[in-house]
């Protein structure tokens, strides 16, 4: 019986020092504090001291990690045009991305006949018409996005880089579908020429 009583004491005493470390003594922001002459506990930062904790560096530790990252981040998003080389590096990962985000709706060929429109889900317009093979990098960055029409916003999902990749791939669905035959080269003419007899 008594070591029961001395375990509950012992007990109430752990809860009384758990409690105390989450109520532990601070100050309150920007509360008043006779430790410091000037009367306030909130310190200005020293001298020569430069603040990287803020925007998007404040989800790191110290600040600076990822500091490339969010600037080419910046520079994406800011583009009017391509900002990357067309290669086939980025037009793999423009393919990757457009099946995964793309494809569903606006089909591998990008004629708006994807399988969900086959199901009864509004058709997207082809990538294939003059208004968008006329039309800027920038608008098709931008209606993946912020989203166009029915089409839902694509931004929160995919990367900036990404976005432009994929504008890259559609570029290419649409020469595929449109190249003029004088940008041939003469031997796969030829081979054209002959597949089609």
């Amino acid at each position: 019986m008594r070591r029961a009583a001395l375990l509950l004491l012992l007990l109430a005493g752990c809860e009384g020092a758990r409690q105390d470390m989450y109520d532990q003594p601070r100050y309150k922001t920007y509360a008043a504090s006779k430790l410091f002459e000037d009367g306030s506990s909130a310190r200005p930062l020293p001298e020569g001291s430069v603040v990287h904790a803020q925007g998007a560096f404040a989800g790191t530790s110290s600040g600076q990690v990822g500091e490339a990252e969010v600037v080419q981040r910046q520079k994406a998003e800011a583009a009017q045009q391509m900002p990357y080389t067309v290669d086939m590096q980025l037009l793999k990962r423009g393919q990757d991305r457009y099946q995964i985000y793309c494809l569903p709706c606006h089909s591998p060929l990008g004629d708006g006949d994807g399988l969900v429109v086959r199901r009864g889900f509004p058709a997207p317009p082809s990538y294939h018409i003059d208004r968008l093979r006329e039309a800027p990098d920038r608008h098709l960055y931008d209606v993946i996005s912020h989203g166009y029409g029915i089409m839902y916003p694509y931004g929160d999902r995919v990367e900036p880089a990404d976005r432009w990749a994929i504008v890259a791939y559609i570029r290419a669905l649409q020469l595929s579908q449109h190249a003029p035959l004088d940008s041939v080269p003469a031997d796969a003419r030829a081979a054209l020429a002959g597949a089609a007899r």
